[in-house]
């Protein structure tokens, strides 16, 4: 429904709890036993269990996405949704306050037990921590043990950050582009703008393992054409490029600053990446890769053709 904002489990760690622990230096000062620690520094995941913990999921739904959003998990289903395999699962700080979650649904797709990752958000003190990565790989060892093999959920492709988790942290893939998904919602991250979202999909029993420098350019990428390349008023406008097994699509750096500025811009860069993808995903490629260049060149997806 909705897309918000990960090492893996220690060992001996229990099974249904998470926890990250980041060391801080020393104060010299005080008693060789005595360690400064923040409650940011040691994060538990764990399945929520209270009616206080389920509104407090509602608060920060509303924190992320704006007071009165339309589309709101109550917390009646957020409970419910624990009986039949779905996932409500909270991030605690180590003064027990909640500082994220993520909610999905446990279905069938094609025949074969899937599920639906509907809401992830981490709210904006806690960001940058990768507890987002903590609670995706909780749902993942939660809907596993059911015989879950794929998630899936959405994502706007024109953030650069999600895709960037998505596909070079996690080894996700977009298998889908739809248009305007949720319709115009007006809420506080998505404006006016069309809820154009990728369907990310996720083979839990993949081995993935983020390596060093997986988003940097390759030397080959150079010769891949752009599908939206910039026109001369320096914006985006989709360009048909050519029937070879490879192109580029362009995103913005940051799709905030660029709504701020100007909502034509940003509805330019949402048809020329609609387009793009459309074009390319017709002629048989897929996304590949994610790349965000150090030369400050914008990001890009890479399509390449597969089998």
């Amino acid at each position: 429904m909705v897309d918000g904002f990960w090492p893996a489990q220690g060992a001996g760690a229990p099974a249904t709890i998470y926890e990250m622990a980041c060391s801080e230096p020393r104060d010299s000062t005080l008693p060789s036993h005595a360690v400064m620690t923040h409650p940011l520094d040691t994060i538990t995941v764990r399945d929520l269990r209270t009616l206080e913990e389920y509104l407090e999921c509602c608060e920060i739904q509303e924190e992320t996405w704006g007071r009165g959003f339309s589309e709101r998990v109550p917390a009646a289903i957020l409970r419910v949704s624990q009986k039949v395999g779905g996932v409500t699962a909270g991030a605690f700080d180590g003064n027990g306050r909640m500082v994220g979650f993520v909610f999905g649904l446990t279905g069938q797709r094609d025949g074969k037990p899937a599920h639906w990752s509907d809401m992830l958000a981490v709210r904006e003190e806690a960001r940058g921590r990768h507890i987002g990565d903590r609670l995706k790989h909780y749902q993942r060892q939660q809907v596993q043990s059911l015989g879950v093999e794929v998630m899936l959920w959405t994502a706007d492709p024109l953030v650069a950050r999600n895709s960037h988790f998505n596909i070079n942290r996690l080894g996700a893939r977009p298998v889908e582009y739809v248009d305007n998904m949720y319709g115009i919602t007006g809420s506080t991250l998505h404006g006016a703008l069309p809820t154009d979202r990728l369907v990310i999909g996720w083979q839990l029993a993949a081995d993935f393992r983020p390596a060093a420098g997986i988003d940097a350019e390759r030397p080959g990428d150079v010769a891949l054409p752009r599908a939206n390349p910039l026109a001369h008023d320096g914006l985006p406008a989709f360009h048909h490029a050519g029937s070879g097994d490879g192109a580029r699509v362009q995103v913005p750096h940051d799709l905030s600053a660029v709504q701020e500025a100007s909502g034509d811009a940003a509805l330019r860069w949402r048809l020329s990446v609609r387009e793009a993808f459309h074009t390319l995903m017709a002629r048989g490629l897929a996304v590949t890769r994610f790349v965000r260049p150090t030369s400050g060149d914008y990001p890009y997806y890479v399509f390449t053709r597969q089998g």
